[in-house]
């Protein structure tokens, strides 16, 4: 081989080895995640980062992924969820920043308040557990029922003592809550999913989370990654001034920056 031709395998191997380290894979459900991280990735590619957005339809999917290495970082969780999901999958996952709030809400196409509720009416809710005890101090703030003292982030259905209208609490796959609303008379359903059939929680909601809820969304990673510098980008971009007000205006409330 000639210097010439060794040189220039030497220049594409630099060239290669530079575009990776510069790729950053990012895990997220579609709406809202999906949506802010493809405003900031224009924001990253100034920087030298081309950032990667793999969509996921369920709850389970990103965080198998960035514990196998296919992805770097996820967006679509709240700290709860990642603690109970790691209690039985450790896949050295941690939070890296909390980016922003989807309220959780309670949907009806049945009736128009709370107050309207029935008796032996069905309430269908997510049948994760972080997500599902998140669902019931909903309806437990929204007057149906009442649970245990202190059960808190670890409530199931075993843990309601107060139920006066009989509610009948339905556990379905979160993904399946927006089309379970036609067989049910209400159904808890979290935001990125009720955003994907146009229900704001502000708006179409009959009763939804405010602002101090601690359920906020977070971005996160592996240990090993946490101080890497594309990761630190990032959190830079998704927290960005032009990024709380781009959030501010798309989603008009329904989805509430928590920097």
């Amino acid at each position: 081989m000639t210097k010439i031709n060794v040189l220039s395998s030497i220049m594409t191997l630099a060239f290669i080895s530079s575009a990776s380290a510069g790729t950053l894979r990012v895990g997220a459900t579609p709406v809202p995640a999906g949506e802010i991280l493809n405003f900031v990735k224009p924001i990253l590619a100034k920087q030298g980062v081309d950032l990667q957005i793999k969509e996921f339809s369920d709850y389970i999917g990103p965080n198998t992924a960035l514990g196998e290495g296919s992805i770097d970082a996820n967006l679509f969780q709240h700290a709860p969820y990642l603690a109970a999901f790691q209690q039985n999958r450790p896949l050295n996952i941690v939070a890296v920043k909390k980016i922003y709030l989807p309220p959780l809400a309670l949907y009806s196409n049945k009736v128009k308040s709370v107050t309207d509720i029935k008796a032996g009416a069905t309430v269908a809710v997510p049948n994760d557990p972080s997500n599902e005890a998140r669902a019931l101090q909903l309806l437990q703030r929204a007057g149906l029922i009442r649970l245990k003292a202190g059960i808190g982030g670890k409530a199931t259905p075993r843990d309601i003592i107060s139920n006066i209208k009989k509610v009948k609490i339905v556990e379905l796959d979160a993904a399946q809550l927006p089309r379970s609303l036609s067989d049910v008379d209400a159904a808890v359903i979290n935001a990125n999913y009720a955003l994907q059939i146009n229900l704001n929680p502000v708006k179409d909601a009959l009763f939804h989370e405010d602002k101090n809820s601690v359920y906020a969304n977070i971005l996160a990673t592996t240990k090993d990654k946490l101080n890497d510098p594309d990761i630190q980008k990032l959190t830079a971009a998704l927290t960005s001034p032009e990024t709380k007000a781009w959030i501010l205006k798309k989603y008009a409330g329904s989805i509430i920056p928590t920097f």
